[in-house]
C-alpha cells in the first residue's frame, strides 16, 4: 500500500511540477574505478535506472523529497535522502566493498576495447594526449591493416616506400610497439615495422601518443604507435572469410615476370657456392649453372586476388581461474600493373641527362598468424602470452625503356623481389600485491629478416637498329643477393603505487637489446667474350651461349655489417591530482645507450673498422591535464627525447640497386640528435561519442640527421649527416559527429610547418628547406551510415577521402631545384551486409579516383616546373564473405 501511495505522490508531483535532472557517477571508495551496471533506485518504487559503460547515471525526477537506494553486487547498499527542486543536481556515490560477498561475485560486465565508445571514452579520461582507432571501427571502414588504421588519424602519412611520416617527421622520429613492447623492423631501411604486416582481424585497437612520457623509450618525437591485439574471449566461436579482389586494368590482363619461384618459397644460393674460395668458385661457375633461375621473362594472365582468414577463440573456466584462448590465420595476395609511367634526371639548365619509360608489375603475398593465450588467475593476478607471424613477400618486374646521360638508346630488363619475416613472442603480466601495490612485467622475442634474394638486372643498347647487350661497365648485367637478420631481446618491470585521491607514483626499469647481421653479394656477368644475335629481350637462355660467360662473385668484407643497439633505463612516472579539475603527470627518464657498428672499409678486410656511440641521457616530462568542465579538457606536454642514427645510416659501405639508380652510403661520424617538444590540445566532447579537438605544437630539432647528397666521379651518392638545427611545427583539428541516427562523420585536418639548416658541405641546391617528406597539409574524412534491421542484422556503408599535400621527394643538388611529389587525392568506398546471423558479405572499392604520382622538379634559371616522374595507380575492387558459427 506505500509503494502504491508514493508512486501516485510521484504522478501527481510530475503532473503538477516541472521535473529536474538527477546524474553523477557511482565508483569504488577504495579504487576510484567506475562500476559499471550499479542501480539507483527510489525507495519503496519502481523509478531507478543502472550506470553505463562509464559508471554514469542519470534520472529524471519531479520536484520534492526521495530516499535513494544505491546496489552494486559485492558492495555495501547505499541509502541517502535528497530533496530535489526544479534546478539539475548532480551528485556522484562512492560504495564500499562488502567483504563477505567478495568470494561469490563473478563480474561479467568488462569494457569493450574494440568499440569507438570505449576508445573515446579512453581519451577523454587519458593522463595525457593520445588518439586511438579500433577493430570495430577500422572493419566498418574497410581498412585492411594497421597501416591504414594509423594512417587515418591526424598528421600521419606514408610515403611511397611505406615510411610513416608524423607532423612532418620521418622513420626516424617515431616508435612503434606491439601490446607496449617493441618490434624490430625486418625493412634495413626503417626504424619502424612496417605496419601492413599486422592485419586488421589480430588487432583489438590502435593507439597513438604524440607526447612523450617517461614510461616509454625516448627515441621518438614524432609518435608513439601501440597495436594491441586482441586478448580475452567472452564466449567461444569460429569465423571464416574469404573474399576475391581485382584491380582494373590488372585484372586478366597480360603480366611480366621473370623466372622465379613462387613467392610461398624463395630462389636461394646454394650452400657450397658461398662456401667455395674465390678460386674455387670460377673453376665451377665454367662447368656447372650456379642459379635455379635465370634472366627469361614469361607472360601469365592476372587471375582474380584472394583473401582468405579464420579466427577461432575458446574460453575455459578451471576452477576460479579462466583461460582464454585466440587464434588467427590470414592469407591474401594482390597483383598491379602500372604502365606509361616514366622517369628522367635533369641538368641545372633544364637539359634532360636520362629519360626512362618504364611498365611495371607487381605482386604480393601476406601470411600471417596469431596465437594468445592469457589466463586469470583471479582478480588481483593474470598473465598472457602472446605470438605473432607475419611474412610478407612481393616481386616486381620493370620493363624500361629510354637514353642514359651518354646518349645510348637502352632497354632494361630488371627483377626485384622482396621478402620481410617477424616472428615476435610476448609473456606479459600483472598482479596486484596490495589494494595499493600494483606490479606489471613483459618479456619478449623478437626475430625479423629481410631477404632480397636475387635481384637481377640484364641492360640492352640499341645500335643500327640493332640490339646489343650493354658491356659499358658490370653493373649492366648482374645479380644481388640480400640478407638480414636481427634479433631483439626486451624486458619491462613496473611497480605501481596508488595514494590519496587517486593519484599514483610508478617506478620503472627497461632493457633492450637488438642484433643485427647484414650480408650483400654481387654477381656480376662479364660478357665481353658474348656477341650474341639477340632475337627478343625476353629470352636471353635461347640466344646466350653461357659458355661465352665469366660469372664473377664479389662477396667483399665492406658488403657486410653488424650492429647492435642495447639499452639499459629506469624511469619514475607520478600521476598527481592536484585538485578536482587538474592533474599533473611528471616523469623522469634515464637511458644508457650503446649502438655500435662493425664494418669494413674499402679494401679493408672483414670488420677492421668500428663505429660506436655511448650516452647517458636524462630525458624529462611534463604532462598537464585541465578539466574546464565536464566536457572540455585542456592539456600540456613538455619534453625532451632523441633521434638515434640507423645501423644502415652509420655503416659506410655502398649500396646501389639498379644501374642508373643513386648510390647510398652510411656516414660513421653520425651522432645523436635530441629534440625539444611542445604541445597543447584543447578537447570538447559532447554527446554518445562526438568530440572536437584542436592541438598546436613546436619542436626544435638539435642536430637532426637528414639525408644528403654529393657528388662522387660525377655520379650521384646519397648519404646522411647531421644538420645544424631543424623545426617542426603545426597545428591540427578533429572531428566526430553523429549527423543522425545511423550516420557518423569524421574529419581531421593537420597544418604542417617543417624547417631544417643544412651543413656547408654537399652539393644541394637550398642550404634550408623543409624536411624531406613533409606535406604542409594533411586532410582525412569519412561519412559513415550503419542501419540495424532485425536480429542484430545491419547494413552499413562508409566513404573515406585522404588528401596529401605536396612535399620534398628527392632534394635538388648542384643548382637543381628539389623534386617535389604532387598533392594527391583518394576516395574509397566500403559496405557490408549482414545476410542473416551467420553470413555476411562484403563489397570494396579503393582508390575511385585513380591516384596519380606525379614529380615537378624545378629549373632555378628559369623557374620553370618541368615533370620528372610519373605513375598511375588503377581502381581495385573486392567481394568477401564470411560465416560465423554461433
Amino acid at each position: 500500500m506505500n509503494r502504491f501511495l508514493t508512486l501516485l505522490t510521484l504522478i501527481f508531483l510530475a503532473s503538477s511540477t516541472s521535473a529536474a535532472v538527477l546524474s553523477g557517477k557511482i565508483f569504488d571508495k577504495q579504487s576510484k574505478e567506475t562500476l559499471i551496471g550499479a542501480t539507483v533506485m527510489v525507495k519503496n518504487s519502481t523509478i531507478g535506472c543502472a550506470t553505463d559503460i562509464y559508471g554514469n547515471y542519470s534520472l529524471s525526477l519531479p520536484a520534492g523529497k526521495y530516499t535513494l537506494v544505491v546496489r552494486y553486487i559485492g558492495y555495501a547498499e547505499l541509502e541517502q535522502t535528497i530533496n530535489i527542486s526544479n534546478k539539475d543536481i548532480c551528485l556522484d556515490f562512492a560504495l564500499s566493498v562488502q567483504d563477505n560477498a567478495l568470494n561469490e561475485v563473478k563480474v561479467t560486465a568488462s569494457k569493450d576495447s574494440k568499440s569507438e565508445f570505449s576508445l573515446q571514452n579512453d581519451r577523454k579520461h587519458s593522463a595525457t594526449a593520445i588518439e586511438n582507432i579500433g577493430f570495430n571501427e577500422m572493419s566498418q571502414k574497410g581498412l585492411a591493416s594497421a597501416q591504414e588504421g594509423v594512417k587515418k588519424l591526424p598528421a600521419i602519412s606514408f610515403n611511397q616506400q611505406g615510411q610513416i611520416l608524423v607532423r612532418g617527421l620521418g622513420d626516424r622520429y617515431s616508435l612503434s610497439t606491439l601490446n607496449g613492447l617493441c618490434i624490430a623492423s625486418p625493412n634495413p631501411d626503417n626504424k619502424l615495422v612496417p605496419l601492413d604486416l599486422f592485419p586488421s582481424i589480430f588487432i583489438e585497437n590502435i593507439s597513438v601518443s604524440k607526447v612523450f612520457t617517461a614510461n616509454s623509450f625516448a627515441d621518438f618525437s614524432g609518435a608513439w604507435i601501440d597495436i594491441k591485439t586482441k586478448n580475452n574471449v567472452e564466449k567461444d566461436f569460429l569465423k571464416f572469410d574469404f573474399a576475391l579482389k581485382g584491380t582494373l586494368g590488372t585484372l586478366g590482363q597480360n603480366m611480366l615476370i621473370m623466372d622465379h619461384t613462387n613467392l610461398f618459397l624463395q630462389n636461394k644460393i646454394p650452400e657450397n657456392v658461398l662456401r667455395m674460395s674465390l678460386t674455387e668458385f670460377d673453376d665451377y661457375a665454367l662447368s656447372h649453372n650456379v642459379f635455379t633461375s635465370n634472366f627469361d621473362v614469361k607472360q601469365q594472365k592476372s587471375l582474380p586476388n584472394y583473401s582468405a582468414c579464420i579466427n577461432a577463440g575458446k574460453k575455459i573456466t578451471i576452477g576460479s581461474m579462466c583461460l582464454s584462448l585466440l587464434g588467427s590465420t590470414n592469407i591474401n595476395n594482390s597483383s598491379e600493373k602500372l604502365i606509361n609511367s616514366f622517369y628522367k634526371t635533369l641538368e641545372a639548365t633544364g637539359h634532360v641527362q636520362n629519360l626512362f619509360n618504364y611498365d611495371a608489375y607487381e605482386e604480393k603475398l601476406n601470411m600471417n598468424a596469431f596465437a594468445y593465450a592469457g589466463l586469470t588467475i583471479n582478480e588481483d593476478n593474470n598473465v598472457a602470452y602472446t605470438a605473432i607471424y607475419s611474412r610478407q613477400a612481393e616481386n616486381t618486374y620493370q620493363l624500361r625503356q629510354g637514353i642514359d646521360a651518354e646518349g645510348h638508346e637502352l632497354i632494361g630488363s630488371n627483377n626485384t623481389t622482396h621478402i620481410y619475416s617477424l616472428f615476435n613472442h610476448q609473456l606479459l603480466g600483472r598482479h596486484k600485491l596490495a589494494d595499493s601495490l600494483l606490479l606489471q612485467w613483459s618479456a619478449s622475442y623478437g626475430n625479423s629478416a629481410s631477404l632480397e634474394p636475387d635481384r637481377r638486372q640484364m641492360m640492352f643498347v640499341k645500335q643500327d637498329e640493332q640490339l646489343q647487350l650493354f658491356k659499358l661497365n658490370r653493373q649492366e648485367t648482374m645479380r644481388f643477393f640480400g640478407t638480414l637478420n636481427e634479433n631483439e631481446y626486451l624486458g619491462r618491470t613496473c611497480l605501481t603505487f596508488s595514494f590519496a585521491n587517486n593519484s599514483n607514483i610508478s617506478l620503472g626499469l627497461d632493457y633492450k637489446n637488438k642484433l643485427r647481421d647484414y650480408q650483400g653479394i654481387r654477381f656480376y656477368y662479364n660478357l665481353n667474350n658474348a656477341h650474341p644475335v639477340i632475337s627478343d629481350i625476353f629470352t636471353p637462355s635461347l640466344w646466350l651461349d653461357m659458355d661465352d660467360v665469366i660469372i664473377e662473385r664479389k662477396m667483399q668484407p665492406k658488403d657486410m655489417y653488424k650492429a647492435q643497439t642495447e639499452i639499459f633505463a629506469g624511469y619514475l612516472t607520478s600521476n598527481l591530482h592536484l585538485s578536482k579539475t587538474l592533474l599533473a603527470t611528471i616523469g623522469l627518464r634515464f637511458e644508457y645507450s650503446k649502438q655500435n657498428v662493425d664494418y669494413a672499409t674499402d679494401g679493408g678486410s672483414m670488420y677492421n673498422a668500428n663505429r660506436s656511440i655511448y650516452s647517458n641521457d636524462l630525458f624529462p616530462s611534463l604532462n598537464i591535464k585541465y578539466n574546464i568542465s565536464d566536457k572540455q579538457t585542456l592539456r600540456l606536454s613538455l619534453s625532451k627525447t632523441i633521434t638515434r642514427p640507423q645501423f644502415v645510416e652509420m655503416a659506410p659501405f655502398l649500396y646501389q640497386e639498379s644501374y642508373g639508380s643513386a648510390q647510398i652510403r652510411g656516414n660513421a661520424k653520425l651522432q645523436n640528435a635530441y629534440n625539444y617538444n611542445a604541445d597543447l590540445r584543447y578537447e570538447l566532447f559532447f554527446g554518445k561519442m562526438d568530440m572536437i579537438s584542436f592541438s598546436a605544437y613546436y619542436k626544435h630539432l638539435d642536430k637532426p640527421i637528414e639525408r644528403v647528397q654529393c657528388l662522387n666521379g660525377g655520379a650521384v651518392v646519397h648519404s646522411f649527416q647531421n644538420s645544424n638545427k631543424g623545426q617542426a611545427a603545426g597545428m591540427e583539428f578533429e572531428l566526430r559527429k553523429q549527423l543522425f541516427s545511423n550516420l557518423r562523420f569524421s574529419a581531421n585536418i593537420a597544418y604542417i610547418f617543417t624547417n631544417v639548416k643544412l651543413p656547408e658541405s654537399g652539393v644541394y641546391t637550398n642550404k634550408e628547406r623543409a624536411l624531406q617528406g613533409a606535406s604542409p597539409i594533411l586532410i582525412n574524412a569519412d561519412l559513415c551510415y550503419t542501419y540495424n534491421i532485425i536480429d542484430e542484422r545491419k547494413l552499413s556503408f562508409a566513404i573515406l577521402y585522404n588528401m596529401q599535400g605536396k612535399r620534398i621527394h628527392a632534394v635538388g643538388i648542384s643548382g637543381l631545384g628539389d623534386v617535389v611529389q604532387q598533392e594527391m587525392h583518394c576516395l574509397n568506398f566500403n559496405s557490408s551486409y549482414d545476410i542473416n546471423n551467420n553470413f555476411s558479405i562484403k563489397i570494396q572499392a579503393n582508390n575511385l579516383l585513380c591516384n596519380k604520382a606525379s614529380f615537378l622538379q624545378e629549373i632555378a634559371q628559369t623557374k620553370q616546373k618541368i615533370e620528372v616522374e610519373r605513375c598511375k595507380q588503377s581502381i581495385e575492387l573486392q567481394v568477401g564473405i564470411s560465416y560465423k558459427f554461433k
